[in-house]
């Protein structure tokens, strides 16, 4: 399954970018305390978006007469890269400049590419994806939201979306729903539609976390009427572009970096009290798959740079990278308890117990881990 994913590095072009990220991070994140850094792609703030898109930080792989920078993948992984390691406050543009915008340009009409992404571009414009459903989870081709021709040759929606990250701050929702035939046909009859948040017949209902946080929200649709021009692409599509779409979605730094702001704190702690040999351990240990995850994303990289779409091997990155990431903060917790005697910053202490609490939705956004293996397991020829 592995022989495409050769041994790649960044280009030096792109790794031109970082010190241009890094003095714009120094800029504008000064301010931000330890907890919310940690929260990292989760945590958003609609003016640094905006301050991004002003920086030309945005929209980096779209093309220029969209208001992109008309740059390959790896940019936008230098960029990505250096936002997570600082914990930059990104939720509100991430998902329309990672994997909407490139949906939107791929399959959508020459309107809605020239409609929506100069505004992703200049981080006014923010979509979220509404894929999973009661019932249906992580099944994408069980969900039951259906939409129908309308009169005039529109449509009208209804159903239910859940654990749709980001739908109480965006403006849009790319919407997977059953257009014909019935879910026992499975994968086909299946299309996306841009669905405005504000739309008459939408209801967002956010979903508070163990912290109190409001990243995942319930959407209700109900007969919610669409212009025809709200589908991407042909109608019964929709199962083809959702797995192009996710493969985008799996194969990043964010699926390996959701813990390394808390990794660097803690690691501070073990700077002033001094590493004993378990210590030693768990760094070396993290370090080490830090860095081979770390290749594996960006011979990932590489592939979508040369216009493959490994769905594949995205969904293992994926099932790894949230395996490691989920579990570090786990283990640092252990190493803070198993050293009582030493005092504690409260900052690194209530970061810890925060990351202990949302480190489970690290595996199931994006993809259970059972859903991948799934995936894994075919593309394996084992099932």
């Amino acid at each position: 399954m592995f022989e495409t994913l050769r041994f790649a590095a960044i280009p030096p072009e792109d790794e031109a970018l970082r010190p241009r990220v890094r003095a714009f991070l120094a800029e504008h994140m000064a301010e931000i305390p330890l907890q919310a850094r940690a929260r990292t792609w989760m945590g958003g703030d609609a003016d640094f978006s905006r301050k991004m898109g002003e920086a030309g930080l945005l929209g980096l792989t779209l093309p220029e007469r969209y208001g992109g920078g008309g740059r390959g993948p790896f940019a936008r992984f230098v960029v990505v890269e250096e936002l997570l390691s600082a914990g930059a406050p990104v939720a509100f543009h991430w998902i329309a400049d990672r994997q909407s915008a490139l949906m939107i340009l791929n399959f959508g009409s020459e309107d809605q590419r020239q409609r929506y992404l100069p505004g992703i571009c200049r981080g006014k414009l923010f979509f979220c994806i509404g894929m999973s459903e009661p019932g249906a989870g992580s099944d994408l081709a069980s969900v039951r939201t259906r939409a129908a021709r309308a009169p005039g040759g529109g449509w009208r929606l209804n159903g239910q979306k859940l654990w749709t990250s980001g739908a109480h701050v965006g403006d849009y929702a790319i919407t997977l729903a059953r257009t014909s035939g019935t879910p026992e046909d499975r994968h086909k009859g299946l299309s996306q539609l841009i669905v405005p948040l504000k739309a008459k017949g939408v209801t967002v209902r956010p979903i508070a976390d163990v912290n109190g946080h409001f990243d995942f929200n319930e959407v209700f649709f109900d007969d919610v009427d669409l212009g025809a021009d709200a589908l991407i692409g042909a109608e019964g599509d929709g199962w083809a572009q959702v797995n192009a779409e996710l493969a985008f979605e799996r194969s990043g730094p964010e699926r390996i970096y959701s813990s390394l702001v808390l990794f660097d704190a803690w690691l501070a702690h073990v700077r002033d009290h001094g590493a004993d040999q378990a210590r030693e351990r768990l760094v070396g240990s993290t370090l080490a798959q830090l860095a081979a995850l770390r290749q594996l994303s960006i011979a990932m990289t590489a592939q979508l740079a040369e216009g493959v779409s490994p769905i594949t091997e995205a969904a293992l990155i994926k099932d790894l990278g949230t395996s490691f990431e989920q579990a570090l903060p786990a283990s640092i917790a252990d190493d803070i308890a198993a050293h009582p005697d030493e005092p504690v910053a409260p900052e690194l202490t209530e970061t810890v117990i925060q990351m202990l609490a949302i480190a489970p939705a690290f595996s199931l956004r994006g993809g259970t881990r059972e859903i991948l293996r799934g995936m894994i397991a075919r593309g394996l020829g084992l099932r």
